[in-house]
């Protein structure tokens, strides 16, 4: 499906329901909306099928974030992490979505973390999932060399500062981005916008949002695999450590990489559908 969303059309998808019948009445339920990671390279693809297992307890709207997967091209020239963000209540208030809870997943991280700050009000919760809020080269690099070695370190330290490597070394920090990565199947579903990309990687080189996160108001969940060297734990503990401290919550789940729903599925749904269902949902409709 596609809305018309400041300018642009975004295309997304919804699982499961809103409001729920329990007796004489209609139960209402969170919904949460995923946000994926890219630049250019990823849509909301990879999420599926393994995220279908909130609607246990929630509604899932998978969306492709402005100029992604089956969203609208746009020019890289307007293309910023801060659009994207504004783009989220607005799109909320183009399909009637009231107080979300929003995951961002790596590059969607930003993106979530970015639409929290500038729009305090408008999340019920937030979860910050393998993510940062500060580009560290240095610190980036030392934990791929921590996770496959020097060699995939200097890899790693030439594609991310800005020099790309070739297919076959690609593929070679790819695989150290955990135990488990998307398999080549789930990759190829992606509708990748490579014009995107060169212009997001150098929006990251200069990410620094750190002293904006204290003016995110809404429960926050911080979520990162303890083997994760892209967004290694330092850089979730960073996050944690910038958020008002009496709603933000650290986890870090052992054994997993970059993608934990593919590592430790059971302590990762566990703790995800624990914060959900803590979410307050009062001000939602009775």
């Amino acid at each position: 499906m596609h809305v018309e969303v400041n300018g642009t059309r975004l295309w997304y998808d919804v699982d499961g329901m809103a409001l729920v019948p329990d007796g004489r009445r209609l139960r209402a339920r969170p919904t949460v909306i995923l946000i994926h990671g890219g630049p250019g390279t990823y849509d909301h693809s990879y999420f599926k099928p393994y995220f279908s297992r909130l609607t246990d307890y929630a509604q899932v709207i998978y969306l492709d974030i402005r100029g992604h997967g089956r969203s609208e091209n746009v020019d890289p020239d307007s293309w910023t992490f801060e659009a994207c963000a504004d783009d989220i209540p607005a799109f909320c208030a183009a399909i009637g979505v009231e107080r979300p809870i929003v995951l961002g997943h790596s590059m969607g991280g930003f993106i979530a973390a970015l639409y929290a700050a500038r729009h305090p009000p408008h999340p019920a919760g937030l979860i910050l999932q393998s993510t940062m809020a500060r580009f560290d080269l240095t610190r980036l690099v030392d934990g791929f060399r921590q996770m496959a070695g020097c060699e995939v370190a200097r890899l790693a330290e030439r594609d991310y500062g800005g020099a790309p490597v070739g297919t076959a070394e690609w593929a070679r920090v790819f695989a150290a981005f955990g135990p488990h990565v998307p398999s080549p199947d789930e990759l190829a579903r992606r509708i990748q916008h490579p014009e995107l990309a060169d212009v997001g990687m150098d929006l990251m080189r200069n990410l620094d949002i750190v002293s904006r996160l204290a003016t995110i108001a809404c429960p926050t969940l911080v979520c990162v695999g303890a083997l994760d060297p892209v967004t290694p734990p330092a850089a979730a503990e960073e996050i944690a450590a910038a958020l008002p401290q009496s709603s933000a919550e650290l986890t870090v789940i052992a054994d997993a990489g970059h993608f934990p729903w593919l590592d430790a599925p059971a302590a990762y749904w566990d703790r995800i559908s624990r914060f959900i269902t803590s979410v307050d949902l009062a001000t939602l409709w009775s």
